[in-house]
């Protein structure tokens, strides 16, 4: 074995000591941008020990491991639901928005004159489908992957992806607990279901003076884990929701959950779930009479939820983890560009694929063809720290989370009219 230079070992050391120190310039700020007056025990005393405060260090070999020489293509992968879910329109989104930023770059010259080539791999929503297609990329030689939205299977891929040694771009799963297994091959460009709950509560709670909510939510990990720290955080200001049900994905009768719900007589409902069973949801609860204020996780920012609810969409309000109708040159752009090539508007997940390859891509360019130093830039906390893409500045914290803004939105005249600021920074 090549014994480590003296060299390497500094320049190791030096990356270190700059990701902690990175780290903490956010380590001040609550954790996953909780408000102060959500702080869990906050009223009472402070903690003792707080985590996810210092990144995960790497220290593995693998930096010293030189250019390959003769590539016809740069490879790049992709995971995602593109047939066999029900999540294939966002899926599709999503790839898309990664197939721009990649046409984008090779019309720039791709990697020092060489082509980049995207890897594209189905995430079908098996339990374990997502491993086989990880080892796969790993056999086609990429050098990182962009994926997937699925929450299960976006921690079935890390862990793979821990084990192979390539880096993921996560543009797609808003999953608290993806970023808190502190793999340190891993940077999220989204920010979480935390972050969306947090506002929600407080537009529900404070400014709109509710008190009895009532929860439906998806039978699923996204609507468990989704909806979690939205009771935790409505119980921390003394609301706690007064009943919460539950409902299959593809399910169309929900006649028993919306009884419940009207004995339990909430002022307000919220909705956790896939856009098309929440519209189906907010429409028979019309139809039997419910005329509650209606909210909803970001899900439903969508051109189905529109479709399908119809003028029942009226004045629902929604997270949104970015805000499209932005007067940004680059987001205008990207809008434009996007709409042309595929016939349709972007969504959330097109948005953020677009700024997660595109910050993927700068990695290769930053480091070369190297699998732990593409690592290395990704996750330094300094490099891509404040990166204004057309979804807005990435802010990540010390377990490589995406605390960026958190939009609010309402349908207005059929369609969805962005707060004038992100909802946690007013």
């Amino acid at each position: 074995m090549k014994p480590v230079s003296y060299t390497s070992l500094f320049l190791l050391l030096l990356l270190l000591a700059m990701q902690v120190a990175e780290a903490q310039r956010y380590a001040e700020k609550n954790y996953g941008k909780t408000p102060d007056k959500l702080v869990p025990y906050g009223n009472y005393q402070k903690a003792y020990l707080n985590f996810f405060e210092e990144p995960q260090l790497f220290t593995g070999a693998g930096r010293e491991k030189p250019e390959p020489k003769g590539l016809e293509t740069v490879k790049i992968g992709f995971l995602g639901p593109l047939e066999g879910s029900n999540m294939v329109p966002q899926g599709i989104q999503m790839l898309q928005g990664a197939n721009l930023a990649i046409e984008e770059a090779n019309a720039k010259g791709g990697y020092r004159g060489i082509p980049l080539e995207l890897m594209v791999h189905n995430d079908v929503g098996l339990w374990g489908a997502a491993a086989n297609e990880v080892v796969k990329m790993d056999d086609e030689k990429v050098w990182a992957f962009l994926g997937t939205i699925d929450d299960i299977n976006s921690h079935v891929a890390l862990r793979v992806a821990l084990k192979l040694e390539f880096a993921m771009v996560n543009t797609g799963d808003p999953d608290p607990t993806l970023t808190e297994t502190r793999i340190p091959w891993l940077i999220r460009c989204i920010s979480d279901d935390r972050q969306s709950s947090y506002a929600l509560v407080d537009h529900i709670i404070r400014e709109k003076g509710h008190s009895r909510i009532a929860v439906i939510r998806a039978n699923s990990r996204y609507g468990r884990v989704g909806i979690m720290e939205f009771n935790d955080a409505a119980q921390r200001l003394e609301s706690p929701v007064v009943l919460e049900v539950r409902f299959e994905d593809g399910e169309s009768d929900f006649s028993v959950q919306i009884d419940r719900m009207t004995n339990a007589s909430p002022d307000a409902v919220v909705i956790w779930g896939n856009a098309r069973e929440s519209a189906l949801i907010l429409k028979q609860m019309r139809e039997m009479g419910m005329e509650q204020p209606v909210f909803g996780c970001d899900r439903l920012v969508s051109r189905e939820f529109l479709e399908l609810s119809g003028a029942y969409a009226e004045g629902v309000v929604t997270t949104c983890q970015y805000n499209p109708t932005l007067e940004d040159p680059k987001l205008q752009t990207f809008n434009q560009s996007y709409t042309v090539k595929f016939g349709q508007d972007p969504d959330v997940f097109a948005a953020h694929a677009y700024d997660g390859m595109n910050i993927l891509i700068d990695a290769i360019q930053i480091a070369g063809l190297n699998r732990v130093r593409i690592r290395d830039v990704l996750l330094d906390l300094k490099t891509f720290q404040g990166y204004k893409g057309v979804t807005g500045e990435l802010i990540l914290d010390a377990s490589w989370n995406d605390i960026g803004a958190i939009w609010m939105t309402e349908v207005r005249n059929g369609r969805f009219e962005f707060s004038a600021g992100p909802a946690l920074d007013r």
